[in-house]
């Protein structure tokens, strides 16, 4: 059989293409605005890679650099800026992020792929920000595709992290199948787990005052704002060692907010998160400390996307080609 193929969209720092390309696929291009992101991709991948504005983009664009015809690209793979609807963020419902997936469906409209997948962070569900989803799903449905959407945590697909994010996936209606998603598997991975013989990286204590004074008192499994007056640093929490991680955010401060080592008063490594992301340890990031943990944290996971992937081409794809 051929590679099945994808194109991604806000690509990021590659953690979908990880999972498409440990599942058989053949990606054509990605495209991301960041250009540490881009860099990150160049330096995993061999695909071509564009630095470009998703609204500047034509679909035609796309068809003709990929030499593919409409309706022939197996996945559009896109995982929008999600920042306007995050729980750790103030959740602006007038973030002009919020807007980009309407861009995602531009392209979907015209490239008409068999499948498309989007994903997105759970507070788009929640909320005043639940508008917005109706908004999306009725927009999506508007489509020439089969939709579900499903709310899946990473830690069921091989990842050792708990992490809730919405999946949407789309099938073309003429295929005639109904979108699916993978079986969550029974096996959790610990910290513990993830962590063995990882290897030696630079490492960031606990700073002295506040964070140091509140961080060093904070229990495994436990968040920092419980030891401070106010409740604050509540983005700050200890893992623990025989459990899969907290979720990874994307944004790292040094003064108030990371994941911290389960005994030790320091955050965790670069090496560190990327186990606890699953990614491998020779994954090539760029950057500051901050900059490199948010190629992480921003990603989606990729063995939960290899999962989802995997899925698709054998109960979607290798049925219809």
């Amino acid at each position: 059989m051929v590679k099945p193929t994808v194109i991604s969209i806000f690509a990021g720092g590659g953690g979908s293409s990880l999972g498409y390309k440990w599942a058989g696929f053949k990606e054509l291009l990605a495209i991301d605005f960041d250009k540490n992101s881009c860099d990150v991709l160049k330096a995993n991948f061999d695909f071509p890679v564009w630095q470009r504005d998703i609204k500047g983009i034509i679909p035609e664009e796309i068809l003709s650099f990929c030499k593919i015809k409409k309706g022939e690209l197996s996945i559009l793979d896109g995982s929008p800026p999600c920042q306007g609807f995050s729980t750790t963020g103030k959740r602006k419902i007038n973030d002009p992020r919020n807007e980009l997936f309407k861009e995602y469906i531009r392209l979907i409209d015209t490239l008409q792929p068999k499948v498309f997948i989007m994903e997105n962070v759970s507070g788009m569900i929640e909320g005043k920000m639940k508008g917005l989803f109706i908004e999306i799903m009725q927009t999506l449905k508007s489509l020439n595709y089969h939709i579900k959407c499903k709310l899946l945590n990473a830690k069921y697909y091989e990842v050792p992290q708990s992490r809730e994010r919405l999946f949407f996936i789309g099938t073309r209606k003429d295929l005639n199948i109904e979108p699916s998603f993978p079986i969550p598997l029974n096996k959790i991975i610990s910290v513990r787990e993830a962590l063995e013989n990882v290897p030696k990286d630079d490492n960031i204590k606990l700073p002295r005052g506040k964070m140091w004074e509140y961080g060093i008192k904070t229990k495994p499994g436990e968040c920092v704002s419980k030891y401070h007056p106010l409740g604050h640093y509540f983005n700050s929490k200890r893992n623990r060692i025989n459990s899969e991680s907290f979720t990874i955010e994307k944004t790292f401060r040094e003064s108030q907010c990371g994941v911290i080592h389960p005994f030790e008063n320091r955050f965790h490594t670069i090496s560190e998160i990327k186990r606890l992301c699953s990614f491998p340890d020779s994954y090539i990031l760029f950057g500051k400390f901050e900059e490199r943990w948010a190629r992480l944290g921003n990603s989606v996971m990729p063995k939960q996307m290899y999962h989802i992937a995997k899925h698709i081409k054998n109960n979607i794809l290798e049925k219809v080609d």
